[in-house]
């Protein structure tokens, strides 16, 4: 068997959600025709959020699938080119920049742009797979909306967990948190208001055991939740499950290469998408932990493909 032959580009493109085809968009205007390699999950988190009623520009629901197909679409529409493979290692200190697919096709670029995403982590039980979009959610600001005037728990003890079921108090008539230890690890002064919070319950030493629910329609009626300290199991009646055990941004790729935090979130310049080596840049998930909104790394991504193209242009 030939080896295949290596494929060049501009602008790489590694990883395929709103900043990644974003990025595409303004690189490919820009006639630097990129490439995009849209990685295992095509769209990324948007392809598992139904009901998306937060991207500007759309009066009426839209769903996340069908807006990552749009993206996808116009970024084709203006130049990109779009490749079915999933980089699977990367070599940041040779000049062009390469990166090697899974079928061991050889991508060489003179920049990088990183939109690999982040990953919400589950609970990995069958159940909660079985409901995710259908009333199990990772997303509080996404879809909390949906859940006034009912009951919901989170599940978690970080900052995360609590911003999370604060937030949820603006619909929902009680909110429960479960959490696995006797105390949470969130900071102080957010602990202390959800603690003021009447609408706000906390469940101490349990894990939720199993989703329980209808088939048809689908969704969430309650929990099976286990008390770990006695084992005592009971049962909660609820309409919605938000899962807040924190975010893996999708960096294994990098490690060693670029600067991450101790969570693994790449480290770009204040205001800027540019990583500790310059022509590769960051953008979307992969870089923010606070914000994780479609529409923030859609800015993410425009930005990069700027800042790419000024580098280009200066070497």
């Amino acid at each position: 068997m030939s080896e295949k032959p290596t494929k060049h580009t501009k602008v790489l493109i590694i990883g395929s959600g709103p900043a990644g085809y974003t990025a595409a968009v303004y690189a490919a205007r820009a006639m630097l025709k990129p490439m995009l390699v849209a990685g295992m999950q095509p769209g990324g988190q948007l392809t598992i959020t139904t009901d998306v009623e937060n991207y500007p520009g759309f009066a009426d629901v839209i769903q996340g699938p069908w807006l990552m197909e749009q993206m996808r679409e116009q970024a084709k529409a203006v130049g990109t080119d779009l490749v079915e493979d999933h980089i699977q290692s990367v070599n940041l200190k040779s000049k062009p920049f390469e990166a090697i697919g899974d079928g061991g096709q050889k991508y060489t670029a003179d920049s990088i742009i990183i939109s690999t995403g982040a990953q919400a982590r589950w609970l990995n039980i069958e159940s909660e797979q079985k409901f995710k979009g259908f009333g199990v959610s990772a997303c509080a600001t996404c879809d909390g909306f949906f859940f006034k005037d009912k009951t919901v728990a989170v599940v978690g003890g970080g900052n995360a967990a609590v911003e999370e079921a604060m937030f949820l108090t603006k619909f929902a008539s009680k909110v429960q948190l479960i959490h696995r230890r006797d105390e949470l690890r969130a900071e102080k002064l957010l602990q202390k208001k959800l603690m003021e919070n009447k609408k706000i319950e906390i469940i101490w030493d349990s894990v939720v055991e199993e989703v329980i629910g209808d088939e048809e329609p689908k969704n969430v009626k309650g929990l099976k939740i286990k008390n770990i300290k006695n084992n005592e199991t009971s049962e909660l009646k609820i309409d919605g499950l938000f899962i807040a055990i924190g975010h893996d941004p999708a960096t294994s790729l990098f490690k060693d290469q670029l600067e991450m935090d101790s969570t693994g979130y790449l480290i770009t310049k204040s205001d800027s998408t540019e990583t500790n080596i310059p022509g590769v840049y960051a953008a979307g998930d992969v870089k923010d932990k606070i914000y994780r909104q479609a529409v923030t790394a859609a800015g993410m991504g425009c930005m990069a493909a700027l800042e790419a193209e000024k580098y280009l242009a200066a070497n």
